[in-house]
């Protein structure tokens, strides 16, 4: 019989299990050098991201330095720097803030400058041209002049010590991983990259052009009615389009960077007389954007000469807002018309010349060509005729013969560092608020407390002065004469109040003069809503304590929705409501207005007052104009109440009447949020929506960065951008992108121990313990304390 024998086929079941096992032997070497590839890898990438964490023990040596220094890291990555004299302080100060937030500092610079082509590419070129034309960098440049020997030593031993640690990293490729990311080095440092930097909070704090810009739109757009409706003001003299009405505004600034709306801040000071103490107590928390790393670097510096703390802007010296041992401080923004948008006539015959008073006046005109990575060079022309640059030509000619121009007090020459200087130095409010009249851009409320029991107030800065009654609401006639400022209202007039009859002064970017007041300060001011709850806690407790400003400032009570609530209940209640909308009525009905993430009465609440505006606006108004409709919630605000008190409401009665309008809005309102979050009411939470997350820049690129940097899970909070916890957020995510960006409260009892938070921790390296330390804190409420004097922390020296 033919075939195999049995000990062939023997062999052969023996070869082929041998050849099994090779093959499994091989596959199991390949997966085992892979895993070692990956590993090595990941080992390798730790390493190399680890060594770039800042250096906070040991010791480095710094060529600039005099003496030694020593630099000690406290439990909340608060370093305190300790010199002997102040060269050796600032020089410290730059190098310790170029270790903890150089990419920060790096693109922030970028960003104020019109620098970031450079390194992000063609996508980058519009927010260039934006900042190229505005000319943050040549203001910077023109105020460097201004400043005394003494301010100009500090700002040039800033940048030594900047540079430094740029020359350390750079040779040792210890830079940051967010520089390899984006395939860059850092170029060194200069003093006018710290003044730019000061120029772009001043950006950051506004000044209302953009609703001149909406309010001339509306003028073009609407019947006058209609159009006066929507002014913050509704003025005496009814005003008129000038000029011949040809200028597209949708078109001219479609691309404009505007700050954010909510861009303010609470502060609040109490007299002794009404504190358990028997001293004053101060608190401040100022509300910017919110995102990783912090736009606050939160530090103690302290030299034979000098002893201060608080917080700074990365890439700036000194300390802006905080205390020393004898006084403290906190900053509101004021908000006024520092900005005049002016339409200018523009000769058919040569281009760079305008009109004024009958006479043809040549413009100056700045080459500003913008690098563009992996693209070419474009060559970039601004245009700044007697009131500023030519703000409504940067995207594309969107007039031929008429312009618009900008006037903004930020744009002069100024000299907020040496104010700085002054003030950190004060000791009493005499020699504080003489160190004010240095500081004029922007304009800021300031509340200051002394240990001798001295409380005050002044809202300080450049306020200009207009005499012709036109008072900022529209752009003016850049070829009148008479419609030029007027000067600026005089540092002794500007408001100011010392230790008040009724034991403290609050301010909420809310108006704060009167009528009587002889100048104009501003047509746009916030809801009023968080200082009347600020007022409300502050005047009913005449033992207040450390503790209760630290609970005012995270106080989640909702005034709009007080006064609002019970409005709407009355027209609706006369109607036949639906089974879900009467729930909601009642929810609303019974709710104690606190705008708590457990509840869902703010989720229903918010989304109602948006739908309300959808409403009235959406139809009319396109989203490009609607991002220039600064103040918009002052003007749905009296809208509402006009039609709610039987007045007449232009809007409100196109959009079907004050009932149609309510009922629709909350049909609208309660469909979406079953959609979204289930029917069950009482299952819905305002935290659901209402998250904070601190973001990182490069988060949105992919995935993997959003993973690494952005380390922590969006988190639930209280607040909104109604309440003393200032948490104003994205309508369509939720997402809480505006704040407290950093909370404070002092006792002038004990001036040498201030309570903080720094949302979301003090370092910009996602590898520290203190990149999102704080995240939890902000959201809780839980504040450290830092204090003056000896320390415990990781010690650094450097050394000459």
């Amino acid at each position: 019989m033919g075939g195999v024998s049995l000990e062939e086929h023997a062999y052969e079941l023996k070869g082929n299990r041998v050849k099994k096992r090779s093959k499994k032997k091989v596959i199991l070497i390949i997966v085992s050098v892979m895993l070692l590839i990956v590993i090595g890898a990941i080992v390798f990438a730790n390493a190399y991201i680890n060594k770039s964490l800042p250096q906070l023990e040991g010791e480095i040596t710094l060529s600039h330095l005099q003496d030694e220094v020593t630099v000690i890291t406290d439990e909340s990555g608060v370093p305190h720097i300790k010199a002997t004299n102040n060269h050796d302080l600032y020089v410290a100060q730059g190098y310790v803030q170029a270790q903890n937030r150089m990419f920060q500092m790096e693109m922030s610079r970028r960003q104020a400058s019109g620098t970031l082509s450079e390194v992000v590419g063609e996508k980058a070129i519009d927010h260039d041209k934006y900042f190229r034309t505005l000319g943050l960098r040549r203001a910077a440049e023109a105020s460097y002049d201004l400043y005394s020997d003494e301010a100009k030593a500090v700002l040039q031993n800033f940048t030594d010590g900047v540079n430094a640690y740029i020359k350390e990293a750079t040779e040792t490729n210890n830079l940051p991983i967010e520089f390899t990311l984006m395939g860059m080095k850092p170029r060194e440092w200069t003093v006018i990259d710290s003044l730019t930097i000061g120029k772009y909070m001043a950006f950051d704090l506004g000044g209302h052009w953009e609703r001149q810009a909406f309010n001339y739109y509306a003028l073009q757009q609407f019947p006058e009615e209609k159009a006066l409706e929507l002014f913050p003001t509704y003025p005496e003299q009814k005003p008129t389009i000038i000029g011949e009405g040809e200028l597209d505004i949708a078109a001219s600034f479609e691309e404009a960077v505007i700050p954010h709306a909510f861009n303010g801040s609470n502060n609040w000071v109490v007299s002794g007389e009404k504190t358990k103490t028997g001293k004053p107590l101060l608190a401040d928390d100022p509300h910017l954007g919110l995102a990783t790393p912090s736009i606050w670097v939160q530090m103690v510096l302290e030299s034979d000469d000098m002893k201060v703390s608080g917080v700074i802007f990365a890439g700036v010296p000194g300390i802006i807002l905080g205390h020393n041992d004898d006084v403290a401080w906190g900053v509101t923004n004021v908000g006024p018309d520092v900005q005049q948008l002016y339409l200018e006539k523009r000769n058919s015959e040569n281009e760079h010349e305008f009109l004024f008073e009958d006479e043809w006046e040549e413009a100056t005109v700045y080459d500003e060509p913008i690098h563009v990575k992996d693209g070419q060079t474009i060559d970039y022309q601004v245009t700044e005729t007697r009131h500023g640059p030519i703000v409504s030509e940067f995207a594309e000619e969107s007039g031929k013969d008429e312009v618009l121009s900008l006037r903004w007090t930020a744009l002069d020459p100024t000299t907020e560092l040496e104010a700085i200087l002054d003030i950190n130095q004060a000791s009493n409010w005499t020699e504080f608020e003489k160190g004010l009249e240095k500081f004029l851009a922007p304009a800021q409320n300031f509340v200051f407390a002394a240990k001798d029991g001295t409380i005050a107030y002044k809202a300080n800065g450049n306020i200009p002065i207009y005499d012709t009654g036109d008072d900022a609401l529209l752009p003016l006639p850049g070829w009148e004469k008479e419609k030029e400022w007027q000067g600026f209202i005089p540092f002794d007039e500007l408001p100011t109040v010392i230790n008040p009859d009724k034991g403290f002064i609050a301010t909420a970017n809310n108006k704060i003069v009167g009528e009587e007041y002889p100048y104009h300060i501003s047509n746009v001011w916030a809801q009023p809503y968080r200082y009347e709850r600020i007022a409300e806690v502050l005047e009913s407790n005449d033992e207040l304590t450390v503790e209760d400003m630290k609970a005012l400032q995270m106080d989640a009570v909702n005034m709009q929705a007080r006064e609002f609530v019970p409005l709407f209940s009355g027209v609706l209640e006369e109607m036949a409501l639906e089974k879900q909308e009467q729930q909601a009525l009642n929810l609303l009905t019974d709710w104690d207005f606190s705008d708590d993430k457990e509840d869902a009465e703010p989720l229903v609440f918010h989304h109602w007052m948006d739908e309300i505006e959808a409403i009235i606006y959406n139809d009319d108004i396109s989203e490009v104009m609607m991002g220039m409709f600064s103040g918009k919630g002052q003007a749905t605000d009296e809208m509402l109440r006009k039609a709610l008190r039987g007045d007449r409401s232009v809007w409100i009665e196109e959009a079907g009447g004050i009932e149609a309008v309510l009922h629709q809005s909350l049909k609208t309102t309660l469909k979406k949020l079953s959609d979204e979050y289930g029917s069950k009411m009482n299952d819905w939470r305002w935290g659901d929506y209402h998250k904070v997350q601190f973001q990182h820049p490069l988060s949105s690129v992919n995935p993997v960065l959003a993973y690494l940097f952005n380390n922590k899970a969006p988190m639930p909070v209280d607040g909104s951008s109604v309440t003393p916890m200032a948490a104003a957020y994205d309508a369509e995510t939720g997402e809480v992108d505006h704040g407290a960006s950093w909370r404070f409260v002092i006792d002038a009892g004990d001036l040498e121990t201030g309570h903080h938070i720094v949302g979301p921790g003090q370092f910009g390296h996602f590898r520290s313990d203190w990149y999102h330390d704080q995240m939890d804190d902000w959201v809780e409420g839980d504040y450290h304390e830092t204090r003056f004097g000896e320390t415990e922390g990781l010690e650094l020296k450097l050394v000459p």
